[in-house]
């Protein structure tokens, strides 16, 4: 087990990022997970445990308080109006089936392919979120059909590669297929459920090697305690500050904090 010394402070410092990964997620609609699995990954790393599946103790463990933060966060958002359960029941089968696929990807990657993986999308979510245009679009309406299907499975898939519960990529594909921007902030925290419930449920199953105390399959249940109770609390403080405030300012400062970090794993990849 850790030293007290090193334990204590690394319990404080994961529960300020779950409080503030939790006001992430109702505010942005991009999911806590952004933030929480690089967070894992420095916290597990610092306490002494590493290995080659390290990173699937990360994904599994963000995606698991992301069943938390997502239902939070849609019945805040529904208490608004604001949600729409019609995207929201349409899109979830290839979604859910997107997030299946990637859990079986990402449980046959070494943890340095998977950080490639977090550091290279990291920077195109950091970079859309700097310089993405409200104006933008794709289509007058969401996709159906054949569409559809290939739209959800993406999101799905990459956003279990990441550990995140697709706001990332719903958030940006909603606004440029024409649906407002707090309607697909409040829509998107949906898709966290659709993604996280299948692939925490694989993960539980897959057993993981060299991973920290207390780890059931890949999923690490002191933090996700830790990270569920703050998110919790401030899951719904995000929300409020969503229907209350202009995001884009914050989301600025947010999209250069995540292409910092992006950056950051990209250099421990290549060895710097």
């Amino acid at each position: 087990m850790p030293d007290a010394s090193l334990l204590i402070p690394m319990i404080g410092l994961l529960a300020v990022i779950g409080a503030v990964a939790g006001v992430i997620a109702g505010l942005l609609g991009v999911g806590g997970g952004i933030v929480l699995v690089p967070a894992f990954f420095y916290a597990f790393g610092a306490l002494g445990y590493g290995g080659p599946q390290l990173m699937q103790v990360c994904l599994a463990t963000s995606l698991a308080t992301i069943v938390v933060t997502s239902l939070r966060s849609v019945m805040a958002h529904n208490k608004k109006g604001a949600v729409d359960w019609e995207i929201l029941r349409t899109w979830a089968p290839a979604i859910g089936a997107g997030a299946v696929i990637g859990v079986f990807t990402a449980s046959a990657l070494k943890s340095v392919t998977l950080q490639a993986i977090f550091g290279v999308l990291g920077i195109i979510v950091g970079l859309y979120m700097a310089f993405g245009k409200v104006h933008w679009r794709l289509g007058s309406e969401m996709p159906k059909g054949a569409k559809r299907a290939g739209f959800g499975g993406i999101v799905g898939f990459l956003s279990v590669l990441m550990g995140i519960g697709g706001g990332s990529f719903g958030v940006p594909l909603m606004s440029l297929y024409n649906t407002p921007i707090h309607r697909a902030v409040a829509t998107a925290s949906g898709f966290g459920m659709t993604i996280a419930v299948p692939s925490v449920l694989v993960f539980l199953f897959l057993p993981v090697e060299g991973a920290p105390p207390f780890t059931l399959g890949a999923v690490n249940m002191p933090a996700f305690a830790l990270i569920f109770a703050m998110t919790m609390i401030t899951t719904p403080w995000g929300v409020k500050l969503a229907h209350a405030m202009d995001p884009k300012p914050l989301k600025r400062v947010f999209a250069v904090f995540i292409t910092l970090v992006a950056l950051n794993m990209l250099r421990k990849v290549l060895g710097y």
